[in-house]
């Protein structure tokens, strides 16, 4: 067979992991797994011991991968399309097991023969190439692929479709045979690391600094670098934590109408990188905390142990999700106190349970809203109904105007008037914080809400100069004059 035979009697062999998909199956399927619980992991090694392969097939049958929404190579998907359209032999052939690959071609309805790993042998590179060239015979194939696993094959192949592969990659394919076509790849860059580890939910942890602010101390330089230490420790353990959440929550999120964007629910980053990341993060973390108390470490320990509950438990069981994120707003500021050694009152703790409370409420809300709009009866992978609809809003307006009640109640103790210069000055904190919780709800209810409501807050200029009204009162109740 040669270049010279007819482009129709060429079958086009495509590569699956990196090549029609954006990720790679095997990744995503061993963190469907660990879903079930990180304890599920000990039994990778054990698996492997018995071949690749075999490690594919029972991780393949102990997971349902929802293929329908992950992140396809669109534009090769419709290449594919139109060479099919022209009469030609689709093949999918990859290393992956038998039940994904399948699942795949069954979606999309491309693939005239399916080449799978099928519990014993492992059809990657070299394995793959030979199997091709029996069926095929020598350059009798085009292949489609993006890695150097794919090098072996496209050395036998009669030409090569490179796709979303480096240069040393396609620079190689070339050296092998003929490049037909390149797909480009869409790769993660700095902005998309950003998103990603989100930065910009830094903010949240502010709450550190509270404990000082409540004493009058935050204008001392050596307990003000402390908790700026602190920020970062809590910050590095955050971050690692949204990574993790993020590739647990995959399939959930390629579902939602605008988490769908996000880097690793597009195929953009790795899941592999991520969990790389992920550790890198959580090492800075605990090295960081540990410089500024031990007492501070443990308590930062108690936070990252919850927020692992959290993803991996807590969040699938209603009512207990809610109070998690309320609970774990709270560490924070009990968290700050430790690592500046100061005491923080119990009406804060309170006060902060009842208001993230009805915050977390919120962002359940306004999911619920979307799955309402889109026709989905419940949320994937939580706990909640759209009928929970009004009971979750009864239950968030309820934790608000507590919040409000405590604050009001705190006013009205000895600690204010030992406190602040001018303690009736800070009932006038009362009706802005009344005012602001009302006016979360009604936009939540009015379905103008983002998925988080501390995020919206702090991009929402009413919510910005309530917060500065409110810090403004503490202010003149605090000085003379």
């Amino acid at each position: 067979m040669n270049d010279r035979q007819p482009e129709a009697d060429v079958p086009l062999v495509v590569d699956l992991d990196g090549t029609l998909l954006r990720t790679d199956s095997l990744h995503e399927s061993t963190l469907l797994l660990l879903q079930g619980g990180p304890h599920r992991a000990f039994s990778l090694p054990m698996w492997l011991t018995r071949g690749k392969a075999r490690m594919k097939r029972e991780i393949a049958h102990r997971v349902e991968l929802d293929v329908t929404g992950m992140p396809y190579h669109d534009e090769l998907v419709a290449w594919i399309g139109s060479e099919r359209e022209r009469g030609r032999r689709i093949v999918l052939a990859t290393a992956a097991d038998e039940k994904v690959a399948q699942a795949v071609s069954t979606h999309l309805g491309l693939f005239d023969e399916v080449i799978a790993s099928d519990g014993v042998v492992n059809r990657s590179a070299h394995r793959k190439a030979s199997l091709l060239v029996e069926k095929f015979g020598e350059r009798g194939f085009d292949y489609a692929g993006n890695s150097r696993d794919d090098l072996p094959v496209w050395e036998r192949a009669r030409r090569a479709i490179v796709v979303s592969a480096s240069a040393g990659v396609r620079r190689a394919a070339a050296e092998r045979t003929e490049v037909e076509r390149e797909f480009a790849g869409h790769r993660g860059g700095l902005r998309a690391w950003i998103k990603a580890l989100r930065l910009h939910q830094w903010m949240k942890n502010l709450l550190l600094f509270l404990p000082l602010l409540g004493a009058h101390q935050i204008f001392d330089p050596a307990l003000l670098t402390k908790a700026l230490v602190a920020f970062f420790a809590f910050g590095f353990c955050a971050s690692s934590v949204y990574v993790v959440n993020d590739l647990m929550d995959l399939e959930s999120d390629r579902h939602h109408p605008r988490k769908r964007l996000r880097p690793f629910a597009r195929g953009v980053l790795s899941p592999l990188t991520g969990v790389g990341v992920a550790g890198l993060l959580l090492i800075a973390a605990f090295t960081t905390a540990w410089q500024v108390a031990p007492a501070f470490f443990a308590w930062l320990a108690i936070y990252f142990a919850v927020t692992v509950a959290y993803t991996f438990w807590l969040k699938r069981k209603e009512i207990v999700d809610a109070l998690s994120l309320a609970a774990l707003y709270t560490l924070r500021i009990v968290a700050g106190g430790a690592a500046v050694a100061l005491p923080y009152s119990f009406w804060l703790l309170a006060f902060s349970m009842f208001l993230f409370l009805s915050l977390a409420f919120v962002k359940r809300y306004s999911e619920l809203q979307v799955m309402l709009a889109q026709g989905r009866g419940e949320a994937k992978g939580r706990g909640y109904r759209t009928e929970d609809l009004p009971l979750i809003q009864t239950l968030g307006v309820v934790a608000g105007f507590a919040a409000v009640l405590v604050l009001a109640l705190y006013i009205n103790g000895d600690t204010v008037s030992r406190l602040y210069v001018r303690p009736e000055m800070m009932w006038l904190t009362v009706p802005i914080l009344l005012y602001w919780i009302t006016r979360m709800w009604i936009k939540t209810h009015r379905g103008l809400m983002h998925d988080d409501p501390v995020l919206f807050a702090l991009r929402d200029a009413v919510s910005l100069a309530c917060g500065a009204m409110f810090l403004g009162v503490l202010w003149l109740a605090s000085v003379a004059w």
